[in-house]
This record gives C-alpha cells, sequence and structure tokens, in this order.
C-alpha cells in the first residue's frame, strides 16, 4: 500500500467522477460525486465537491484543500476538510493517461476509485478493485456511488 512514484500537478488538476470508495463518516451518504481541484496560486488544491443524498433532490457541494507532501513526488497529500484537521490521502494507483486513480490511506480507513469519466471499462474496474484487494483493503466496503454501473462490478461488490 505504497503511493506511486510521480504525480504530475497540473495534469491530476480537473473534474474526477468518484465511482466507488470506503466512505468515511464524513461522506457516507454522498452519491454521485465528482470533485474538481484547481490550483490554488497559494500552492494547494481547492477542492469542489458536489453529490447528491439519497433521498433528496438537488446537488449539494463541500469545498475542502488538498496539500502536497514535500519530497513524496505529489503523490502523498493531506485533505482538509475542516481547519485545522487533515488526513491522509495517498494516490496509489494512477493511469498513465490521468484517466482513473485510486485513493488510498496509509491505514487502508479509505478508498476511491475515480475517473475522468463517469463510468470505466467493466474489466478495467474488476482489475482495480482486485489489485486494491492485493494491497490490504476490504473491498467488500466498496459503495457504488451511482455512476453508469457496471453490473460485475457491482456483483463482485455485493458477493465480496
Amino acid at each position: 500500500n505504497k503511493p506511486v512514484k510521480k504525480v504530475d500537478i497540473v495534469s491530476y488538476a480537473g473534474k474526477w467522477y468518484s465511482l466507488y470508495s470506503i466512505p468515511t463518516i464524513a461522506d457516507n451518504h454522498f452519491q454521485q460525486t465528482t470533485q474538481t481541484y484547481v490550483i490554488h496560486p497559494d500552492g494547494y488544491y481547492a477542492v469542489f465537491t458536489t453529490y447528491k443524498v439519497h433521498g433528496e433532490d438537488g446537488q449539494k457541494y463541500v469545498r475542502s484543500k488538498l496539500f502536497v507532501v514535500r519530497g513524496t513526488g505529489n503523490a502523498r497529500l493531506k485533505l482538509q476538510l475542516i481547519w485545522p484537521f487533515k488526513t491522509d490521502y495517498w494516490i496509489i494507483e494512477l493511469a498513465e493517461d490521468y484517466s482513473y486513480v485510486v485513493i488510498g490511506h496509509p491505514k487502508h480507513k479509505h478508498l476511491a476509485i475515480m475517473a475522468r469519466k463517469s463510468s470505466l471499462p467493466e474489466e478495467l474496474v474488476l482489475e482495480i478493485i482486485n489489485r486494491c484487494e492485493a494491497r490490504g483493503y476490504d473491498t467488500s466496503r466498496l459503495v457504488s456511488q451511482g455512476h453508469n454501473l457496471s453490473s460485475s462490478a457491482e456483483t463482485l461488490i455485493a458477493n465480496a
């Protein structure tokens, strides 16, 4: 469960769709989540998260900050939802073309599979989930975010 070696800050910026996650207490009610990362002039990412809550109308949003940990190739970051508290945000897998990313935690507390589009090929999703399990994540805790679901991935998660 190690972060990737290097992340290009500019290439990582932009909109991501959260496809599957092991949620935290802060986001366990989120569905159809997207996160947009904007490089702030002060050197951190301003993160704009939009989501829906099951049974409620309309989108909601939350703002947060994401700080790069120096000397980590930009792959280890700290997420700040509420000042002054920060949590680990590790980029543990990243497609060469930045089409998908897997965010992890050093103690396996959180996991997120995100993509630039609202879906990924079914076979790729299954491969990513299997690699996450091999890294020590309890993939039975993965929750779908409700974007264009893959039936095999849904079945794998349901039966894990």
